[in-house]
């Protein structure tokens, strides 16, 4: 079993609360009003036309400096994202500026995200997260009738500057996912690649931590937290829409802040725990569903597949499972699904390489807390063991 979304160092995890704000440059000096987005929840905007200047998001009351920005930014300093600003845009029938190679989507009832991101370069380099993105759009199309020209791909493999997986490129697609959808509509959002948690400042966590998702470009532009990815693809889901999140990251387990978490309890079952804050705000749709499945836990690391995939190509293990499992029995439960990818995961990292009674002994004595265990959570409760999985 080699190890892949392996936690990121302290000293970078240290780096990243420094960079923890992006400077936003959307404004010309010569526009009046240009359309920006804060660069904190993401939300739009409107920003002063001046440089320099900053605006107060209505959203959630934080500060985004304006800053005027130049070709000759050096390459370490982010190439990726001035050229994705310069990447033309249309707006979309819901109104929802877009870059001109997105999908249109409109009257489709299916459409998903597929972010796969390497750090390709970097000392968090992981091998395999582009295949987890090939394998998931193979399944979306060949078993739940996805449209391909409704799936929306950001991989560093991308020409196209606007679908290159920075954060600001991940934001706004994510916004471009549940923009205009319906009742009837299924939506999916799959994401491979680091993921970290970050003391909780607003005591809306159980645990006391916010998870979050690594862009390419965290280091610089900072990360996405839970609290962003919950304002931007839950709360928008209206009655009706159904939305998928599939997580390939450590520490991913309350990844979307959905209020019930479903954990595997000493006799077996799988039993749901509800996660609510008293004091806080419920974090649920508006009158849709969300339901993620995620690698691991909040307090654990996911792993590549390699040490057990048949296939010769990396791949995560959570995305790995999750495909296997679904393509094993058609129309499986969430219950079964679950225990499906348990038991893969815990068959790969317990050693396959050592088969019959000495295999199992070994994957009797790891502990169960050394092992990713997959998780659900869901923005309602439902029976898992009645309710079909389908996308």
């Amino acid at each position: 079993m080699m190890p892949r979304k392996t936690h990121i160092t302290s000293d970078i995890f240290h780096l990243m609360f420094k960079f923890n704000t992006r400077p936003v440059g959307m404004a010309s000096a010569r526009a009046a009003a240009a359309k920006s987005w804060c660069g904190h929840c993401g939300m739009s905007l409107a920003a002063p036309s001046r440089p320099g200047s900053s605006v107060r998001c209505t959203f959630c009351h934080r500060v985004t400096r304006v800053v005027e920005r130049h070709r000759g930014v050096g390459e370490g300093e982010g190439a990726l994202a001035l050229a994705a600003a310069a990447s033309p845009l249309r707006a979309d029938p819901a109104g929802l500026e877009v870059p001109a190679g997105y999908p249109g989507v409109s009257g489709k009832k299916k459409r998903a995200l597929l972010v796969g991101v390497s750090y390709r370069g970097t000392a968090h380099e992981l091998k395999g997260t582009v295949n987890d993105v090939k394998e998931m759009r193979r399944l979306l199309c060949g078993k739940f009738g996805f449209p391909g020209d409704c799936i929306l791909e950001l991989t560093e493999n991308e020409r196209d500057p606007s679908r290159v997986p920075t954060r600001e490129n991940l934001l706004r697609a994510m916004r471009w996912l549940v923009d205009g959808c319906s009742s009837g509509d299924s939506l999916v959002f799959h994401f491979s690649g680091h993921g970290v948690q970050k003391l909780d400042m607003n005591d809306d966590e159980v645990d006391g931590y916010n998870e979050a998702l690594c862009p390419v470009d965290f280091e610089r532009s900072g990360k996405i937290l839970d609290d962003e990815i919950n304002a931007t693809i839950v709360r928008p889901l209206g009655r009706g829409v159904k939305l998928h999140a599939i997580v390939d990251t450590c520490h991913s387990g309350t990844i979307l802040d959905l209020p019930y978490l479903c954990r595997l309890s000493r006799t077996g079952y799988w039993q749901w725990e509800n996660h609510n804050r008293p004091s806080g705000t419920p974090k649920i749709p508006n009158g849709g569903l969300a339901i993620s499945i995620s690698g691991c836990s909040d307090d654990q690391k996911s792993a590549d597949a390699s040490g057990f995939s048949e296939s010769s190509s990396s791949i995560g293990a959570m995305t790995d499972s999750f495909v296997k499992a679904v393509e094993a029995e058609p129309g499986t439960t969430y219950g079964r699904l679950l225990s499906a990818m348990r038991a893969r995961i815990r068959d790969g990292q317990g050693s396959r390489r050592l088969p019959g009674r000495l295999g199992s002994f070994v994957r009797w004595m790891i502990p169960s807390s050394s092992l990713q265990e997959p998780q659900l959570c869901s923005s309602d409760m439902f029976d898992i063991y009645r309710k079909p999985f389908l996308l």
